[in-house]
């Protein structure tokens, strides 16, 4: 069955955020394409379900390393065929044609039990104090103002006198920082919490078109922030970084 290869594209923009994600399982029930993931310093955990996809039968698939199959991918043109190849129980490949060229490729699925597995989200508070408007104009700044301060760990978002602020770069200290005055859709007054700001950048560029979100914060150390965009449904959980020095 033929179809266009920024459907899967995108859903690995997604998930990889930058290249920080190189290893998932894909799952398919037939109808649609998902996944869940976890960063390396465990700093983010997320999933992605692209619906209304019912180019792969039911399947899991170890994709091991997703630089590879995106620069596999890169090589086609915008039309493709894909298909599986499976020795008894087991996939083992991903196949690709250009249909208009002719050009193949193929890119070599994992036995699952590499693919690092997301913990289950257990202890989730049971409310979100706070709720940040994300618009395309929040998104544009916080991605210019990151790239401003390459070397920023952290973002942190204050809150006083019913006034939220979200800062790059803070430090107890006087320091290189961007303050992005920021609306919201729930308000509370909460200690001071920092997030990781590079992983926090890659995900709205991932999601960069999207139009309206919330970013969910909690007091005890976790926020959330979901997307939905076209066929695509993204979540993505931070957890928060050490206390700001």
């Amino acid at each position: 069955m033929v179809m266009n290869k920024s459907q899967l594209t995108n859903f690995i923009t997604k998930y990889t955020l930058g290249g920080e994600i190189k290893s998932t399982k894909w799952t398919s029930n037939g109808d649609s394409l998902s996944t869940r993931f976890i960063s390396g310093d465990k700093s983010v955990v997320g999933s992605v379900v692209l619906s209304k996809f019912n180019h792969l039968s039911p399947c899991e698939l170890g994709v091991y390393n997703t630089g590879q199959l995106s620069s596999l991918l890169s090589v086609l043109g915008d039309d493709v065929e894909l298909n599986l190849s499976q020795s008894g129980d087991k996939f083992i490949s991903m196949e690709f044609e250009d249909t208009n060229r002719k050009t193949k490729s193929k890119y070599m699925l994992s036995d699952l039990s590499v693919i690092p597995t997301p913990p289950a989200l257990k202890n989730l508070p049971d409310s979100f104090e706070l709720g940040i408007k994300v618009d395309p104009y929040f998104v544009n700044t916080f991605i210019s103002g990151k790239g401003a301060l390459a070397d920023a760990e952290t973002f942190t978002i204050l809150t006083e006198n019913g006034e939220t602020k979200i800062v790059i770069g803070y430090a107890s200290i006087a320091s290189n920082r961007v303050t992005i005055p920021v609306e919201t859709t729930k308000s509370a007054d909460i200690e001071p919490i920092s997030f990781n700001a590079n992983m926090f950048a890659s995900i709205l560029n991932a999601n960069k078109d999207c139009e309206s979100a919330t970013l969910e914060v909690s007091s005890a150390g976790l926020s959330r922030i979901k997307f939905s965009i076209d066929n695509y449904d993204s979540e993505y959980f931070l957890v928060s970084t050490q206390a700001v020095n």
